[in-house]
């Protein structure tokens, strides 16, 4: 019996929407520098990073409920306008105070509907025989801007400043929107007496909540570079944001590609675990090096764990959660990411401003580590 198709006319749509997309938020890699150029110091750095990601988890169960009562392209659509909307008013900002401040929670409400609204349609138009493969190559769309993102990024800023920055930023994003337009409907049918219960009744669904634990954990450790490379690398003579992301990127690419049928033929769980060791070790390496190559090495290790412990992740949460309630549970299942950045941000930030950058990687990588000892010990048997 021949396998199910992956590339799909709308699993493509949907890879360029999200990849185009991902490019645009990518260059915000970039923001944290511009802050400190206005006098932001770690602690506000942090602060201003997470109201992002604090205002996209406060909307998650209403985009969530709107992907399953609605359907998944509206709220992709009205997410790209949006973003096209907030990313124009970066080029309004001259100083740290409340404008930033509501620019980065709009930010958030926009991402919220984008990351959750392609995530969904991937996962509603990817064959269940083969989810943890279609997931896994779906989200190079969202890996691969985090490569290029930074080299664009970096490029742009040797030539010119961080207007142009923003302004290539609203340029993707209505890439985006344009490449989003021809996406039909894929809501998923459901059963007669299958309705949603709402998402509380995900949320809190028993089977699902290792999975939101280990992703807030995941989520929280990976804080550390996102937010943080950026001025840690300011401080040494070597290395760049686009080095490391690249590194990153690209092996999280490879794995994804080259053993994305792993874990639907060994076991998700069994490739699960070595993932999560492997990115723990790669955040321990980061302020160990002292050349490219070992930055390179890091951001290699990092992206190989990272590669392949988040497809798995979403894989879970898709094979779990009720047909019905898919919005809510990809949508919970993002959020995770979101409570992550909203917690790693200032606490990190307090880490790396009261003992230094090397202890706060460290405190990343340990959480990590404990992190996937209790995932271990909850999640054993399913």
């Amino acid at each position: 019996m021949p396998r199910e198709r992956l590339l799909t006319s709308a699993f493509l749509l949907c890879f360029a929407g999200t990849f185009v997309q991902g490019m645009a938020f990518n260059l915000y890699l970039h923001l944290p520098g511009y802050l400190k150029d206005l006098g932001a110091d770690e602690v506000a750095i942090g602060f201003i990073w997470s109201l992002t990601a604090g205002a996209a988890l406060l909307v998650r169960p209403w985009v969530g409920r709107a992907m399953d009562d609605w359907g998944r392209r509206p709220v992709i659509l009205v997410g790209n306008a949006l973003n096209v909307v907030t990313l124009s008013l970066y080029l309004t900002v001259s100083e740290i105070g409340p404008w930033v401040w509501l620019i980065r929670v709009v930010h958030g409400l926009a991402e919220s509907m984008l990351f959750a609204g392609f995530f969904t349609y991937a996962a509603d138009v990817v064959p269940a025989s083969r989810r943890t493969q279609g997931l896994a190559l779906f989200s190079v769309s969202g890996m691969l801007p985090i490569a290029l993102g930074p080299l664009l990024g970096d490029a742009i800023l040797a030539r010119a400043g961080y207007s142009e920055l923003f302004a290539a930023s609203v340029v993707l994003a209505v890439a985006s929107l344009l490449v989003a337009l021809p996406l039909r409907e894929a809501k998923p049918v459901v059963e007669p007496g299958e309705a949603s219960r709402g998402f509380t009744a995900a949320a809190m669904q028993r089977n699902l909540l290792p999975l939101w634990f280990m992703g807030t954990v995941f989520a929280t450790a990976i804080a550390g570079p996102f937010t943080f490379l950026k001025t840690y690398l300011a401080e040494l003579d070597f290395g760049s944001m686009g080095l490391f992301f690249s590194a990153y990127s690209f092996a999280a690419i490879g794995v994804r590609v080259g053993l994305g049928w792993l874990p639907d033929r060994a076991g998700p769980k069994r490739v699960l675990l070595p993932s999560f060791v492997v990115l723990a070790v790669g955040l321990a390496l980061i302020p160990t090096v002292s050349s490219d190559a070992g930055l390179a090495a890091a951001g290699v290790l990092c992206g190989l764990g990272h590669g392949m412990a988040n497809p798995i992740l979403n894989g879970l949460v898709v094979t779990r959660a009720r047909p019905a309630e898919l919005g809510a549970a990809m949508a919970l299942y993002t959020a995770v990411f979101d409570a992550g950045a909203l917690i790693g941000g200032p606490v990190l930030g307090g880490v790396a401003r009261g003992l230094g950058y090397p202890p706060m990687f460290a405190v990343s990588a340990a959480l990590v580590v404990c992190g996937l000892l209790v995932f271990a010990l909850w999640d054993r048997g399913r």
